[in-house]
């Protein structure tokens, strides 16, 4: 038995919806928009992570030589990602503009906590939502 459609935020959405049921929702822009800053989010986090990553095979490398190289290149590519997906904001950004797309708009660092904290949540309650 499938949940009823629940309405919220003045569109229609029930709790068992397919992919393509979902994206039909949306236009063929706004899911192009949404899929490149995801993908930036994305990079940006990687790369993030790998700089700690990098950090930590440093810190444990405990003086071997061989170690200390591939964590230096770990920190030094995944800075330069970082750099990379900074300069792709700003590019992306211009040339959306040029093309009447607006794709920062979905770059918003509110989001992202939001969406990793509903993530987390959702994980630590097996999967079901805790009232």
């Amino acid at each position: 038995m499938s949940a009823p459609p629940q309405q919220s935020g003045g569109s229609l959405s029930t709790s068992n919806n397919t992919i393509i049921e979902s994206a039909q929702a949306f236009e063929v822009m706004e899911i192009i928009n949404r899929g490149i800053a995801y993908a930036i989010i994305i990079a940006g986090f990687l790369s993030v992570v790998f700089i700690f990553y990098g950090g930590i095979s440093f810190i444990l490398s405990g003086g071997q030589e061989e170690k200390i190289k591939a964590a230096v290149s770990t920190i030094r590519y995944a800075i330069i990602g970082l750099i990379v997906t900074i300069l792709s904001i700003v590019i992306v950004g211009t040339v959306g503009k040029a093309l009447g797309l607006d794709i920062v708009q979905y770059i918003n660092f509110r989001d992202v906590i939001d969406t990793i904290t509903g993530i987390t949540s959702g994980s630590n309650s097996g999967g079901r939502t805790l009232n």
